[in-house]
């Protein structure tokens, strides 16, 4: 348009150009908007970029210019003075219905509703979710959100799905849960290279897409909680009944064996959740809701926080990106939790990772009782929740 005249031949220079042209004049949106207009504010350039998406430009910088444009005449319109174009507004976009209380949920609190107790995103979180979202083209309207992700596919994904890939390198499931949760039901139903792909991600907390002309990287950092049936038709617990594959034991042992050994060692917390019966419905709601668990989780963090930033690891905010020599020296148990630990590393196979792993979940416990030494009733409580991985090993 400026080589031909439509626009004057200056009106460009500063700006990056972002769109999909139509046949008919038309701009249409585009994925990577966020992304795009924080890199052209990091080079003190304006942006020009689809209507459909000025309101997510707009949260790269106040002060950035931003031409929002529906048509290439809207365009030439504003550069040329007769129809400006005023700049677009952030947005937030409104969740539609409230979430699941704890106090709602009856028989089967130990499975509660997880976004309910997290903590809002905070600002630098918040960018990088929306980042990942408008690289995948999945924010609406231009409007961000400070809810936590919650992802939750279908368990006929596949591995491009679940962890990314395709033509483009788009981001999959790992990346879009980033900060927030990623539920897999039915967990032994997934493609096994599905399911073992997440090994990589659930460590180092990203993951790598190499296609023959570039390789991504995208964050991952994110929390698996994964439900499943006891065995294949789903009644082994059941009192008195008989599989007729076999023993119950053995029957749950052969179904819950699809689930590869390195895959069930990254998972921390392994709880048996009973069926829920019409005497579970008659009981009266539990005493602690979403709020209040909520707020014991903001102190248990914020604890964390203080403790890395005290220590000079400022960049440390949780025990989940404690690693190493740094956990074992925050989560030293006292005399008899550092005695059970022994006893039971020995009894119960523990991998370096997964005795890494228990410390890590007895020093959040010791965090939400506001402990500030690891001791041996959190060490117990973090090994029970491993002690039914052992029992269905032992039966297989």
């Amino acid at each position: 348009m400026a080589a031909i005249g439509a626009i004057p031949s200056d009106a460009l220079s500063g700006f990056m150009v972002l769109g999909e042209l139509g046949l008919d004049g038309s701009i249409a949106a585009v994925a990577g908007v966020l992304p795009a207009a924080i890199g052209a504010n990091g080079r003190g350039e304006g942006l020009i970029c689809p209507a459909a998406c000025g309101a997510e430009a707009a949260w790269a910088s106040p002060e950035m210019e931003i031409v929002a444009a529906a048509s290439l005449i809207q365009l030439a319109n504003h550069f040329r003075g007769t129809q400006v174009l005023a700049r677009p507004q952030p947005k937030i976009r409104e969740v539609d219905g409230a979430l699941v209380d704890l106090k709602d949920i009856k028989g089967q609190e130990s499975a509660a509703r997880l976004p309910t107790i997290l903590p809002p995103l905070t600002p630098a979180e918040l960018l990088e979710v929306s980042m990942i979202a408008s690289v995948a083209g999945e924010i609406e309207g231009g409007a961000l959100t400070n809810r936590r992700p919650f992802r939750a596919p279908h368990h006929s994904a596949s591995m491009p799905a679940l962890v990314g890939g395709g033509l483009r390198a788009r981001p999959g499931e790992v990346s879009l849960a980033h900060h927030g949760v990623l539920f897999l039901d039915e967990l032994p139903e997934f493609q096994p290279q599905a399911l073992d792909s997440l090994r990589q991600p659930l460590e180092i907390g990203e993951v790598a897409i190499a296609r023959a002309n570039h390789r991504v990287t995208y964050p991952a950092r994110f929390m698996l909680v994964a439900a499943m049936n006891p065995c294949r038709c789903g009644r082994a617990s059941e009192p008195g009944f008989a599989c007729k594959r076999g023993a119950n034991a053995r029957c749950a042992a052969e179904y819950q064996g699809r689930l590869s050994g390195p895959l069930i060692d990254r998972i921390d917390l392994h709880i048996e959740v009973p069926a829920v019966t019409a005497a579970d419905l008659i009981l009266p709601p539990p005493a602690e809701g979403s709020r209040e668990v909520a707020a014991r989780v903001a102190r248990a963090r914020a604890m964390q926080e203080e403790r890395y930033a005290a220590i000079g690891l400022p960049q440390v905010r949780t025990n989940a990106a404690a690693q190493g020599p740094l956990l074992e020296e925050v989560a030293r148990p006292d005399a008899g939790g550092l005695a059970l630990l022994r006893d039971a590393a020995d009894a119960m196979r523990l991998s370096a990772r997964g005795y890494h792993r228990v410390l890590r979940v007895a020093r959040t416990l010791a965090d939400l009782d506001g402990a500030e030494k690891v001791g041996r009733v959190h060490l117990a409580e973090a090994l029970s929740y491993r002690a039914l991985v052992d029992e269905v090993r032992r039966a297989a």
